[in-house]
């Protein structure tokens, strides 16, 4: 028994991915205790069974695991540091074949190479780009151009400049040590995810019950 000294610290992230179906609470948590016997005790506390095996998603309060802890430890203090609400996501751990990598890497980097390309060249016959060099090689060179002067290239070079510079990397390399635009708007689209997932389980009231 937990004397009334002794505190449990818990921190927890808002989107946990497990992939075993009896989950523990040593799983879901980050914890820190002076006492390492109910640590220890509390980390093996099984929080969820997962009984489908199909990728799933499961909102847990904290308040929840808190008063299970509490049904073992009723006189342990219990600090939470981290998020009040667990998105817990349950994937099957199953490597899919090589051969659907590779068509799944082909098919993205088509549909972004040509995506692009035809983006960039809508974009420049709009704003008729070709038009526009034709006239200012006219107006400093005295002679129209054949279609391919240094304007083109270097148009093409600081494209390809500025497209990676935006972007923040080359392949694995980072220009700077800040996140690129692609990681903003993945984390913002992560966060309204999750915010919308526990809203949503909060409205209507399916908040898991936990230790069961």
């Amino acid at each position: 028994m937990a004397s009334e000294s002794t505190t449990l610290y818990l921190k927890a992230d808002r989107n946990v991915e497990v992939s075993k179906q009896n989950v523990m609470l040593g799983d879901l948590l980050s914890m820190e205790c002076s006492d390492k016997t109910i640590l220890m005790k509390v980390k093996s506390l099984r929080i969820l069974k997962i009984r489908e095996e199909k990728e799933q998603r499961y909102v847990i309060s904290v308040l929840k695991i808190i008063a299970c802890i509490h049904e073992q430890y009723p006189r342990l203090e219990i600090q939470n540091l981290g998020e009040t609400d667990i998105i817990v996501t349950y994937e099957n751990q199953k490597t899919p074949p090589l051969l659907w990598h590779i068509l799944k890497v082909v098919l993205v980097s088509s549909v972004i190479f040509f995506g692009s390309a035809f983006s960039i060249m809508a974009f420049n016959n709009d704003v008729g780009v070709t038009k526009l060099f034709g006239q200012i090689y006219e107006l400093i060179m005295g002679k129209k151009t054949d279609g391919f002067s240094v304007l083109e290239v270097t148009y093409s070079i600081g494209l390809a400049i500025g497209i990676l510079i935006f972007f923040n990397h080359f392949g694995k390399k980072r220009f700077t040590v800040d996140p690129t635009p692609m990681e903003i708007q993945m984390r913002l689209y992560e966060n309204d995810i999750q915010t919308t997932l526990v809203e949503n389980a909060a409205r209507q009231k399916k908040e898991l019950e936990v230790g069961k």
